[in-house]
């Protein structure tokens, strides 16, 4: 009985470990669920990050053109005005004389011709009945057409009067935004190029952006808008976007690509065009101008979340035939929309851990939920970061 007891015991024993170990085995093959999404590739616009400034078009200094006193200052500092809009008014009073002396005279030369011209006739009938000489109708002659040459002289100083004192309005010539008032009202102004600045004024709708791009990046976009011949074509086939350090983004079109490339810094010069019907971009601000090439390209491209890090490496997670997870290193290029383009590493129709890599480690058992590559869905595993070490 005793014997029998004890071996009983033991079988017992070896049932309840052999049971255990089925367990934790069991356990231990339990599938961890993640969001997969299957590699295509896809057409994409490759764009490039540049560093630029603000510049407006047209940029006016406001000097006066005849001299005299400021009489008013007709709009507010820094307001858009409009071309012809009169901002600053002097004194008019002493070419208003001017302009009446000069049409006095004006008469004046007129009233000559008349009387000169009344002569010259007289003198032809007389000369052909010889009473008067040939040299006293050539004088005649020569004071008519001297009278008519005074009229003209007249009528260009009237012009000029009339001129000066147009200008004692100092209009805006363009479109923009007037800067700080520098002369203000009581002041005498000289005229000319050496005169004072009244204010500045800078045109506002288009905007220029002037950056400096790298010159493989410009040359390629060049090549892919060149025709059979080689002939550049049309710049406004290069997409170009903007954002400022304010928030604000637009899109516009290259103007401009300098032609040379500055050797020290290996650039070129780029200015692209932008609408700003708002006003709101303001010449000399900051702005990061982002440059597509003209062509779109067949890429690999995944998910940001798909991305781990091993030390210094990238790689992602596969789902292998059998299910279980599979490490694969990448190489990566530029981000595009979200998106990692992939230049070595995983190929169209490998399907890849989007959401849950955290939790995955090579040959674990997934439980996969399809996704479309780039889809936000199902945030709740996403939270923590995707860049962990790899642990193998």
């Amino acid at each position: 009985m005793g014997a029998l007891a004890v071996a009983g015991s033991i079988a017992t024993g070896h049932y309840f470990r052999a049971a255990q170990a089925t367990a934790t085995a069991a356990a231990a093959e339990q599938a961890v669920s993640v969001t997969v999404a299957m590699i295509e590739p896809r057409p994409t616009v490759l764009w490039d990050d540049f560093s630029g400034r603000l510049e407006a078009i047209q940029r006016v200094e406001l000097r006066p053109r005849v001299a005299g006193a400021i009489l008013s200052t007709n709009f507010t500092e820094g307001a858009l005005v409009k071309a012809g809009d009169v901002l600053f008014k002097i004194d008019p009073a002493p070419y208003a004389a001017e302009v009446d002396k000069a049409n006095a005279q004006l008469e004046a030369a007129k009233a000559r011709v008349v009387f000169t011209q009344s002569e010259l006739e007289r003198g032809a009938q007389l000369v052909g009945n010889a009473v008067v000489t040939r040299r006293d109708y050539d004088q005649r002659d020569n004071a008519n057409r001297e009278a008519i040459a005074n009229v003209k002289a007249a009528e260009a100083t009237l012009q000029t009067a009339r001129l000066n004192l147009d200008y004692t309005e100092v209009r805006a010539p363009v479109d923009g935004r007037v800067g700080k008032i520098e002369v203000t009202v009581g002041n005498l102004v000289a005229a000319g190029t050496a005169s004072p600045v009244l204010t500045s004024l800078v045109s506002v709708n288009p905007i220029y952006a002037s950056f400096d791009a790298d010159e493989e990046v410009v040359l390629h976009a060049l090549n892919s808008i060149a025709d059979a011949s080689g002939k550049r074509g049309n710049l406004d086939q290069i997409p170009v976007e903007m954002a400022t350090s304010g928030g604000l983004s637009a899109k516009g079109h290259i103007q401009l690509i300098d032609n040379q490339v500055n050797g020290q810094s290996g650039t070129i010069r780029v200015r692209a065009v932008f609408r700003n019907e708002d006003g709101r971009l303001i010449p000399g601000q900051f702005a990061r101008v982002r440059m597509g090439q003209p062509k779109q390209q067949t890429l690999v491209m995944i998910d940001e979340r798909a991305i781990g890090t091993d030390q210094d490496k990238k790689f992602v997670m596969a789902v292998g035939d059998d299910s279980r997870a599979v490490y694969r290193p990448i190489t990566l290029g530029g981000a595009v929309d979200g998106l990692r383009i992939v230049t070595a590493g995983p190929k169209p129709g490998d399907r890849i851990v989007v959401n849950g890599l955290q939790r995955v480690r090579p040959g674990a058992l997934l439980k996969t939920e399809v996704a479309a590559m780039g889809a936000r869905g199902q945030q709740a595993a996403s939270n923590h970061s995707n860049q962990d070490v790899v642990q193998r």
